[in-house]
C-alpha cells in the first residue's frame, strides 16, 4: 500500500509524524540537553525541599531516584549544613550512633537534619557524573569540530579503570567486607568527584560524535520522508 492510496485521515496522520520526527531531530541537542538537565537536576532539588519543609514532594524525589542511586549519606553531598560532605565516623559521632558503613538501610534512610544539612538524592559520584555529562554534552556541541574523536581505549584508561578501581575496591572492602585479605578502602568525596567526572565526561565524548552523526542521517530521512508525503498529498 502507498501513501497515495492511504485514506485522508491517515495521509494527515502520516505526516503529523513525519513533522514531529523531523523536529526532534532537527533540535535533538537542546532536547537531550533539557532532559538530561530535569533528571539530573532533581536530585539537587530534594534537600533544597527538604529545608522549605516541602516533606511530601522532597520524600518521592529520593523515593524515586533511590532505584538508580544506593543514597547512603556518608557518600552524598549535603546542602545546608555545617559541611558539605561527611565521613562514617563524622556522622557516627554527630548522630551518636554506632551503625557501621554495612547498615545500608539506616544510612540510607538518614535525609539529614538542620544541623549536618540534608543530603541529594544522589551520591557524590552519580551527581558528579551527570553533572559532568551536562557540561561535556554542551561543549560537543559548541565545539565539536574543533574537539577530535575519543579512541574506545583511550575511554577505558581515562574514564573507566579509576571510577572501577575506586569503586569496586571500595565495594569489596568497605561495606560488603568480601576480600577481607585487601585493606579497607573508604574512599573519599574528592575522589568520588573525579572519577565520576572523568566517567561522565568521557562518556559523552565517545558517544557525541556518532550520536551526532545518526540523528543528521536521521533527519535527512525525516526530511525526505516528510517532503515526499506532503507531495503526494498536494497532487492528490
Amino acid at each position: 500500500m502507498t501513501t497515495s492510496t492511504l485514506s485522508p485521515r491517515m495521509r494527515r496522520f502520516i505526516i503529523a509524524v513525519d513533522r514531529v520526527v523531523l523536529y526532534i531531530t532537527k533540535y535533538w541537542f537542546w532536547f537531550a540537553i533539557i532532559s538530561l538537565a530535569l533528571f539530573a537536576g532533581l536530585p539537587f532539588l530534594a534537600p533544597v525541599l527538604l529545608r522549605a519543609g516541602m516533606i511530601a514532594p522532597a520524600e518521592l524525589i529520593y523515593k524515586a531516584y533511590s532505584f538508580t542511586c544506593h543514597q547512603l549519606a556518608y557518600r552524598t553531598f549535603f546542602f545546608f549544613g555545617d559541611q558539605p560532605a561527611y565521613t562514617i565516623d563524622e556522622l557516627q559521632r554527630a548522630l551518636n550512633v554506632t551503625n557501621d558503613p554495612a547498615d545500608a538501610f539506616f544510612w540510607r534512610e538518614f535525609l539529614g537534619n538542620a544541623q549536618l544539612g540534608y543530603k541529594m538524592a544522589w551520591c557524590e559520584r552519580d551527581a558528579a557524573i551527570y553533572g559532568a555529562m551536562i557540561v561535556a554534552f554542551v561543549v560537543m556541541g559548541l565545539f565539536r569540530r574543533y574537539i577530535p574523536k575519543l579512541d574506545w581505549r583511550v575511554y577505558i584508561v581515562i574514564a573507566i579503570l579509576p571510577m572501577a578501581i575506586d569503586g569496586l575496591w571500595q565495594l569489596v572492602t568497605s561495606p560488603l567486607h568480601l576480600l577481607p585479605f585487601l585493606p579497607v578502602h573508604e574512599s573519599t568525596a574528592l575522589l568520588r568527584t573525579i572519577t565520576g567526572t572523568l566517567f561522565g565526561a568521557g562518556s559523552v565524548w565517545l558517544a557525541f560524535p556518532y550520536l551526532a552523526d545518526a540523528m543528521r542521517d536521521a533527519h535527512t530521512d525525516a526530511r525526505y520522508q516528510f517532503e515526499r508525503a506532503r507531495a503526494i498529498q498536494e497532487n492528490l
